[in-house]
């Protein structure tokens, strides 16, 4: 028989605030399109920051080319990969880290998926604030450049994958469990 956990209240009410994390398409143009997420987690900055760089424990192996998210490595630093290995290589880059601050900010450049082909640049920002005893956390990923037939029906597929994402997260940086 299979025990379930039970979660102190506080972590409880900030999971309920997490559920109803913010997810929109803030911008669509012909050069490109911005997405943000929001969320509060029940973690600490810190914890929120080990959960967030712990990439491969939290993303959805459906996103990967190599089908398995712990083949996903993050390395935090100026000019760090977050590289995924497949077949036990390293293969892909998916984005390069510009600017780490554990427990703050972690921004990186990049395409990612689909855009990783078009003549496109992807900035992603990671923004963690302190939030009573828990951690805000807002995600923006920003991409302009060229891509046939402009943009306005592109931004709310990557919407909708990135919002997946951060919602696996939360879950992790709430749980331990994506």
């Amino acid at each position: 028989m299979r025990r379930r956990s039970r979660l102190p209240s506080l972590a409880a009410a900030l999971l309920a605030v997490a559920a109803a994390a913010s997810a929109e398409v803030v911008d669509v143009g012909d050069n490109g399109f911005a997405v943000r997420d929001s969320a509060t987690v029940a973690a600490d900055a810190d914890r929120a920051w080990a959960a967030l760089v712990d990439v491969g424990k939290w993303w959805d192996p459906a996103h990967t080319y190599s089908g398995e998210a712990a083949n996903l490595s993050l390395d935090p630093k100026p000019q760090g990969c977050w590289c995924e290995r497949v077949a036990g290589k390293p293969a892909v880059v998916h984005m390069t880290v510009l600017f780490a601050q554990p427990g703050k900010l972690l921004r990186l450049s990049g395409g990612l998926g689909p855009l990783q082909a078009m003549a496109v640049t992807g900035t992603m920002t990671w923004t963690l604030t302190p939030a009573g005893n828990g951690t805000a956390v807002e995600l923006s990923y920003v991409v302009g450049g060229y891509n046939r037939g402009g943009f306005k029906d592109l931004a709310p597929g990557v919407d909708a994958v990135l919002r997946a994402q951060f919602d696996r997260y939360v879950r992790f940086a709430n749980t331990g469990r994506p």
